[in-house]
């Protein structure tokens, strides 16, 4: 039965988006954009507006609980780049689950006077451990608990941008020097790109397209409505931090620089409000994460592109999912700093939307999708992607190489596990 209305699909993708990725970004896209930040917010908006169009087309056509999964292998079939991009997506997840925990860790540190390794890296265990022992005792607790604080989160920063206008000094906005320069364009681009993973939670409402209303009309108008929303908010909330606060102080404070932003209009308390918020986000889009990641392992494996394992339940819980993804997200967190964190999940979620960009131009006449605008998702993306990359090569090679790493070992995987295991063990192929 369908129960979800246009503005419960609209709160779907807004909640997916406006997760930890804010509170987790900001900081990196002003270090690069600096006072163009807003450019950088919007440019990975547009992007991501490119690709929602593609996912429109395909989730009323497609209508899965698979979402992205479903969209690649309906439009490939199933092969080795259909089950590597499953694969690659699934890392992708464990990569964000990954962003929110670190993010947690470093907001969470603002509430002990003496900072720590030990302190942080108890933190973003913490942040992860807590939500994977509450979706192996309880689904239904996700769902509930997400609708309050995805509330709490919008309200806070609407009190953000709406204090802060008064603060602001427009002298700090002067963007410039930042696009007369064909090198600060390209930081701008790049810098934009590196946050990208903010954006990326609007896929979910594809995840939720057997249960909306009227799917032909309420599906495109979710996602076309939650990423604009978003990129409103998201360019606001860069003119405040960066119009109100001294970029200097915001790059002491990286890590948590949205709870700095908050200080020029309401003080300690400001900064305080958004360091329980942020706590609360990121907790929240963690347990979330887990919620949905362990399900799409189970999807992936019931059509065997993972192994049996992942379709292991207790009470209807995907229980040995969550315990994969536990192990995983607690060693990528306490392993990968904040900034190397943010670029992989940037690039992970730039190539599988490319693909998805590519998986509707395959089947644009059965979809009923325009040619041009598919076209231009395309390139967009493509180019996005590679922008990152040179610049990630360039400049953070370790990054470059977990990237590409995470790329090799979802093909190694998928090419093995299909020939040798699939297909010879349980006699199921492509």
């Amino acid at each position: 039965m369908r129960s979800i209305g246009v503005l419960g699909a609209i709160s779907i993708g807004i909640g997916g988006m406006v997760g930890g990725g804010i509170f987790a970004v900001l900081g990196e896209a002003v270090s690069l954009a600096h006072s163009a930040t807003m450019l950088a917010f919007l440019f990975a908006g547009i992007v991501a507006l490119l690709t929602a169009y593609s996912y429109a087309k395909l989730s009323v056509y497609f209508q899965s609980e698979g979402g992205t999964v479903s969209f690649i292998d309906n439009s490939f079939g199933h092969n080795l780049l259909s089950g590597s991009t499953n694969l690659m997506l699934w890392f992708s997840y464990l990569i964000t689950i990954s962003l929110y925990a670190v993010a947690f860790g470093s907001y969470g540190e603002t509430f002990f006077s003496h900072h720590s390794e030990y302190l942080r890296h108890i933190l973003i265990s913490t942040a992860i451990i807590l939500p994977a022992l509450i979706n192996l005792v309880s689904g239904s607790f996700v769902s509930k608990s997400e609708t309050m604080i995805v509330g709490i989160k919008i309200a806070l920063l609407v009190l953000i941008i709406i204090s802060g206008i008064p603060y602001i000094e427009t002298s700090r906005l002067d963007i410039t020097p930042e696009i007369t320069s064909s090198a600060n364009l390209m930081e701008i681009a790049v810098s934009g790109m590196i946050i990208f993973v903010a954006y990326e939670g609007f896929e979910l409402i594809a995840n939720a397209a057997k249960e909306i209303k009227d799917p032909k009309k309420n599906l495109p108008r979710a996602f076309y409505s939650s990423v604009l929303l978003v990129i409103v908010l998201y360019v606001l909330i860069a003119i405040i931090s960066v119009g109100t606060v001294p970029e200097a102080k915001l790059l002491e404070a990286k890590d948590y620089a949205l709870a700095i932003a908050a200080k020029p209009a309401l003080g300690h308390v400001g900064f305080t409000l958004v360091a329980i918020a942020a706590l609360l986000a990121t907790f929240s889009a963690i347990n979330a994460t887990i919620y949905g990641n362990a399900r799409l392992s189970y999807i992936v494996a019931m059509d065997g592109e993972l192994p049996n394992f992942f379709t292991k339940e207790k009470n209807e819980i995907p229980f040995m999912g969550v315990i994969a993804i536990l192990g995983l997200s607690l060693f990528l967190a306490n392993t990968i700093d904040l900034g190397e964190i943010a670029i992989i999940g940037s690039a992970s979620f730039l190539l599988i939307f490319f693909i998805v960009n590519l998986s509707a131009y395959r089947v644009r006449d059965k979809i009923g999708a325009n040619r041009y605008i598919l076209l231009g998702s395309i390139i967009f993306t493509f180019l996005a992607l590679c922008v990152l990359l040179f610049h990630t090569y360039e400049s953070d090679v370790r990054s470059f190489v977990i990237f590409v790493i995470f790329i090799l070992t979802s093909i190694v995987f998928e090419y093995f596990y299909g020939k040798f295991v699939r297909g010879h063990i349980f006699h199921r192929k492509y």
